[in-house]
């Protein structure tokens, strides 16, 4: 190149396709829709846990029978309404045990501190599936 001659322009670069680019975003795409699902059906699962599921429904009252064997293994047990009706349980999974055990029924029937039981009806029966100390 002399002194009066200008520059050649730079050379442009030819666009590129690349054939995977679009199968990717595509997988990326499922994957993000995928992972909300997941996530919108881990929720309706915590909240059916903590404000209760199809069925189920609530009595608050003070402990009044236990049957178990021992402090471990208890069967059922009796509860007293304010409005005087006793309701007969039976113990089933019980999906807080660890934040109240249902040894600790008999404890609750000698303070006659009330409790709230969440429960769902069965064939056989109310089945206990959440025990707490009532507000």
């Amino acid at each position: 190149m002399t002194a009066g001659e200008a520059a050649p322009p730079d050379p442009v670069a030819a666009p590129t396709t690349d054939p995977t680019s679009g199968a990717q975003t595509g997988q990326r795409r499922l994957l993000i829709l995928l992972g909300g699902v997941v996530l919108v059906v881990l929720l309706v699962v915590a909240a059916t846990m903590v404000f209760g599921g199809p069925g189920r429904q609530v009595e608050t009252g003070v402990v009044v029978a236990v049957q178990a064997t021992s402090l471990s293994d208890v069967q059922g047990f009796s509860i007293r309404t304010a409005d005087g009706r006793t309701v007969d349980f039976r113990i089933g999974t019980i999906e807080n045990a660890t934040q109240f055990a249902p040894g600790h029924l008999a404890e609750h029937k000698v303070s006659l501190v009330p409790i709230r039981v969440t429960y769902v009806q069965r064939p056989d029966g109310l089945e206990a599936v959440r025990l707490e100390d009532a507000p």
